[in-house]
């Protein structure tokens, strides 16, 4: 008999971790293809502020991401693979601390590439949380996945063209015409700086405020609670007194915009929103240094110390371009015969 409970309950553990797979979707109704989903995890031991920063991002990588992920010094980056595969990973995000220079890995997995970036500089969220008076990080804003938006990555080599791709592919796709505007409450920017080629991460909240609408009103709106009205003498006085009747702020006309459907009860369709932006972290200034053909491995597509090899890439697709170029003058050449 107590067998017979015992397969009982390891059929209910299945069931429920089949029902809690079920919830999120694995394929993306915009592309087509599998969600990107992925794993943050140390390469090595990690001072207390890099570990700190491993769980930032991962946090950041929300909601298709291994928030709770156990790791052991004997795991290596093989053991990580076996475990992708069937939980549907796309992309690994590693830290290590080499020599004391820490770095930050993401590679698409099973095959590669691998970017490796070299953290500059990083501040921690709690850093970016005591730098501000009034930080607001709910756990609401970590239920759907952040935009991405990049900058100034136009226009270079191989390196920038394959940093572009991984970072468009590493969240979601977004469909404009359909996506609901309650779902875009984050956003990260990577902005290039081609003269000291330094990456710029950043990690912001989205917050629309109606334009032309007093704090105190949209405070009753958002959280249904009634004023304390006892030292007023009349209504109007709540609305009028100063301070309390001051419009919103942002009422900057570059930062409104036309909202096309409704998001929440204070910001209708057809009416003026303003657009605020709040930092969250964690900040990166990250500087690329090496891109690889595999998972960690493979041949060195670009590498920032050695010059070698970019003038290899660059020979490479100067001689793809010459033999496509043989190709259009082959095929030209009978039609031109024929015409004779």
């Amino acid at each position: 008999m107590a067998r017979w409970r015992d397969r009982r309950r390891q059929r209910a553990v299945v069931k429920t971790q089949v029902a809690k797979n079920k919830k999120q979707p694995g394929v993306d109704q915009v592309t087509g293809g599998k969600i990107p989903k992925s794993f943050v995890f140390a390469r090595g031991k990690l001072p207390g502020p890099l570990k700190q920063l491993e769980l930032d991002l991962r946090k950041l990588m929300l909601p298709y991401t291994a928030l709770k992920l156990k790791e052991k010094k004997r795991n290596n980056l093989k053991d990580f693979l076996n475990v992708a595969g069937p939980m549907g990973v796309t992309h690994f995000l590693m830290i290590s601390n080499p020599k004391s220079i820490p770095y930050l890995r993401v590679a698409r997995t099973p095959q590669g590439p691998t970017l490796t970036f070299q953290i500059k500089e990083y501040a921690l969220a709690a850093d970016i949380a005591k730098s501000q008076p009034k930080y607001r990080c709910t756990p609401e804003l970590f239920k759907n996945s952040p935009l991405i938006v990049l900058s100034g990555f136009g226009g270079g080599g191989q390196h920038l063209k394959l940093t572009t791709i991984m970072f468009q592919n590493i969240f979601p796709a977004i469909d404009i015409n359909s996506v609901k505007l309650s779902s875009c409450q984050r956003i990260v920017l990577l902005n290039y700086n081609a003269e000291e080629r330094l990456i710029d991460f950043r990690h912001y909240s989205i917050r629309l405020q109606p334009v032309g609408v007093s704090k105190r009103i949209r405070r009753i709106v958002q959280t249904h609670q009634v004023p304390d009205l006892r030292n007023l003498q009349d209504v109007s006085e709540f609305l009028t007194k100063a301070g309390y009747g001051s419009e919103s702020e942002g009422d900057d006309e570059a930062a409104t915009v036309s909202l096309p459907t409704d998001v929440d009860r204070v910001n209708k369709a057809s009416n003026k929103s303003a657009v605020r932006l709040q930092e969250i972290g964690p900040r990166l200034t990250l500087r690329l240094v090496k891109v690889e053909e595999g998972l960690c491995s493979g041949n060195v597509i670009f590498d920032e110390f050695d010059t070698s090899s970019v003038f290899s890439v660059e020979k490479e697709t100067d001689r793809e371009a010459a033999e496509d170029s043989e190709k259009e003058t082959s095929e030209d050449e009978p039609a031109d015969s024929a015409e004779d």
